[in-house]
């Protein structure tokens, strides 16, 4: 009976579970913050692409640069 009162007096194991309990919090708001953070970049960068793909870019010949030099 003695060693049945000492096992549940025992804490121990208790300070094992609460770790456990943290880190599985900490775990998981790490995983909401990345994919709150994956979902605005996401859409960020595909507006970011379609104003890059919808740019215009200037040809210049290298005839029209020494002309430009002659000036």
């Amino acid at each position: 009976m003695n060693m049945l009162k000492g096992f549940v007096a025992d804490e121990s194991g208790a300070v094992t579970v609460d770790w456990v309990v943290l880190t599985a919090a900490i775990v998981g708001l790490g995983i909401a913050v990345i994919t709150s953070i994956a979902v605005g970049t996401g859409s960020v960068g595909s507006a970011v692409g379609g104003s890059l793909s919808a740019g215009e870019v200037a040809a210049l010949r290298f005839d029209q640069i020494t002309d430009l030099r002659d000036q």
